[in-house]
């Protein structure tokens, strides 16, 4: 579940530099409270070092930092000046989580939804990435999977007992997506019907 953008190299490397300033006995570059920066330092190395990796929501990222054992009040100081930087955004980390899980997953839009409410992203932040999808898009996804799992199907059913079978298998793979319940029966009925159809024109 990797993504592969990450935040902005250049305001990472802004950041490291300061904080090597401050660090070597400087100023850091006006970024950072002279005062506070040495309970901050080590939070905002890891923090660096985890969006190095990918970009993360807030919630994920305050997760992962209160999992390491630092102090709560100053990971959410480092969260909010990471923020300032451009850093983290949930917007643009959820629009961007739709925009690949969907094209190179085939996730459906509910699957989406429920990922970045586990990362901690707003309902109204989620809403609005989501608006990437419409209907047709989730509907062209859906039936990318039905008709590639209808393809495995070799015999045309012998009864209806056996179609409802072949039918179970293909709303099976929908429904394991998210895909709404009333979509996946009538894509996978399609999917399977065509490979019916053309399984008796080769007899």
């Amino acid at each position: 579940m990797r993504m592969t953008s990450k935040p902005d190299p250049a305001k990472i490397e802004q950041l490291r530099q300061a904080l090597a300033e401050y660090a070597a006995g400087g100023s850091g570059t006006g970024l950072f409270d002279a005062e506070q920066e040495k309970a901050k330092a080590g939070v905002r190395k890891r923090a660096l070092g985890l969006l190095d990796q990918r970009a993360r929501s807030r919630q994920e990222l305050r997760g992962r930092l209160i999992d390491a054992e630092f102090d709560p009040g100053t990971v959410d100081e480092v969260l909010d000046d990471l923020a300032r930087a451009g850093l983290i955004d949930d917007a643009a980390f959820a629009r961007e989580w739709v925009r690949q899980r969907h094209a190179r997953r085939g996730k459906s839009a509910t699957v989406l939804d429920r990922e970045l409410r586990e990362k901690g992203v707003d309902a109204a932040i989620r809403a609005e990435a989501l608006e990437q999808i419409d209907a047709e898009d989730e509907a062209a996804t859906a039936r990318k999977f039905a008709e590639k799992k209808a393809r495995s199907i070799r015999e045309v059913p012998g009864d209806r007992q056996e179609y409802q079978k072949a039918l179970r298998r293909v709303v099976g793979v929908l429904a394991r997506r998210g895909f709404p319940t009333g979509m996946s029966m009538q894509i996978a009925g399609e999917a399977l019907d065509a490979r019916i159809a053309d399984l008796s024109e080769t007899d």
